[in-house]
């Protein structure tokens, strides 16, 4: 299919969309849009609903109430056109281990019924632009965590799709893996692609995504660019870190108080203080008095994962922001 009739600025729309499974709403009554080069974030708790979301707009599930376009074409009824525009990186490797890297993306070129010449010209360059000649030639098997989740990226890049879905692409990576990553998504929205981003790392959030949207219990519960999210809280946050040994007392020593996030492996605790300053140091010199040792203390601006505290009432952790 042509892309460059695409003439309209927004590629991804959806409509008050619904997805149940039986007596459980796993998206309910959810709206947004994504443009071209635009980057859009998908934040939440376990089951809030990001991955049904993605796979409805993917076509890879049914549509229970609501539309969705991919531009301009409906997912419900004109699936076999959306999946032409489409790219989708998955939580799960869509490629043969048993193939290098060229055939892989040969497979795909061909699954998009690309002409040859045309399909392997753009193998080369996709090769080269995410910097794959190394192993390129190697059975997939033999790969890094990084370079096999680099080809199943990639792979969703062969019919160079106007839209791109990608399921948590950085899990499981390492620190240069992820940023190799992180490069790649921002060339490809520097270039006009529309990206939804799944992710459950919120410095990735905070890097790559234009917009957020945070998602709980099927709905949108708030939206925005990163730094109107944080600056929306309007509050700063006293963190304390004390021994390991000194938690659990200083916890109870700080009390309840809304808002309160607890790292038990950094032995971290912050605290949502306003401006107001004087309660900051009442707070250090209560636990100086209850015989807590305060290792390193700072006042802070607020964060996406103090947000996501304040909005889901959890810390957003990779064992609860996976789903």
């Amino acid at each position: 299919m042509d892309t460059m009739s695409i003439t309209s600025t927004t590629i991804i729309q959806a409509k008050h969309l619904r997805k149940s499974y039986g007596d459980v709403a796993a998206v309910r009554d959810l709206s947004f849009t994504v443009k071209a080069g635009q980057v859009v974030g998908l934040l939440g708790p376990n089951g809030a609903g990001k991955t049904t979301l993605v796979n409805m707009l993917s076509t890879l599930l049914s549509i229970d109430g609501g539309s969705a376009s991919v531009a301009g074409y409906d997912v419900a009824t004109q699936p076999d056109a959306v999946r032409q525009l489409i790219g989708l990186a998955g939580q799960s490797a869509a490629i043969d281990e048993k193939l290098t890297a060229r055939e892989n993306l040969e497979l795909f070129g061909r699954l998009y019924k690309i002409p040859r010449v045309e399909r392997q010209q753009r193998i080369e360059q996709l090769i080269e632009r995410f910097d794959m000649t190394e192993f390129a030639d190697r059975v997939a098997e033999t790969y890094s965590g990084g370079q096999r989740r680099r080809l199943d990226v990639v792979a969703a890049l062969v019919s160079n799709p106007p839209a791109l879905f990608l399921d948590e692409p950085t899990t499981g990576l390492d620190p240069r893996s992820r940023a190799e990553l992180w490069a790649a998504v921002e060339q490809l929205a520097s270039r006009g692609t529309a990206i939804v981003l799944t992710t459950q790392y919120l410095d990735e959030a905070d890097r790559l995504a234009d917009e957020i949207l945070i998602i709980d219990r099927g709905s949108v519960i708030a939206s925005g660019t990163p730094e109107s999210l944080k600056r929306n809280l309007e509050r700063d946050v006293l963190e304390i870190h004390v021994g390991i040994e000194d938690l659990d007392a200083a916890c109870g020593l700080i009390g309840e108080v809304p808002g309160l996030a607890v790292d038990r492996d950094a032995g971290s605790i912050g605290i949502p203080v306003g401006e107001e300053v004087d309660r900051s140091l009442d707070m250090l010199r209560q636990l100086q008095d209850g015989g807590i040792s305060i290792l390193d203390f700072q006042l802070r601006r607020p964060t996406l994962d103090d947000v996501f505290m304040s909005l889901t009432g959890s810390p957003a952790t990779p064992e609860e922001v996976s789903a």
